[in-house]
């Protein structure tokens, strides 16, 4: 899946969003694991499911929610984006529970906002092991 250009190996688009992917399941599977409130009833391929919601919604959602939360994230010197990203996690597992694929979380303060936080050191971490060519931003 990979091919040489100049000696060097350069990964291929679907590769790259195959292992971003796989990131952003991996991170949530570990706030599921870490987070008591934060759980994960249902078969492998719903959880899959889910992960693939909370890494469109961190493609799409929150970009949009960055940007009507700019005065809040420039007052509070970035640590707003804690907050953001505890929403877009909340609207994943909103979305989870509509589409019944057994991704819940038991408040929004502690659970939801905790397994955010988790969510993001982990992407950020797997992140530095599997850098990113370019081809497709990482997801977490």
């Amino acid at each position: 899946m990979a091919r040489r250009a100049g000696g060097a190996l350069v990964r291929l688009p679907v590769m790259s969003f195959l292992l971003s992917f796989l990131g952003t399941a991996a991170s949530l599977g570990l706030a599921v694991w870490l987070i008591d409130g934060f759980d994960f009833n249902g078969a492998w391929w719903q959880f899959l499911v889910a992960a693939a919601i909370v890494g469109v919604a961190n493609a799409i959602v929150k970009p949009i929610m960055r940007l009507f939360s700019l005065p809040l994230i420039l007052l509070t010197f970035g640590l707003f984006l804690i907050v953001v990203n505890a929403l877009v996690l909340q609207f994943s597992v909103w979305l989870s529970g509509v589409l019944d694929l057994g991704l819940t979380s038991d408040g929004f303060f502690w659970d939801t906002f905790l397994a955010s936080i988790v969510v993001s050191i982990a992407g950020w971490l797997i992140g530095l092991v599997l850098p990113d060519d370019g081809a497709i931003s990482r997801m977490t």
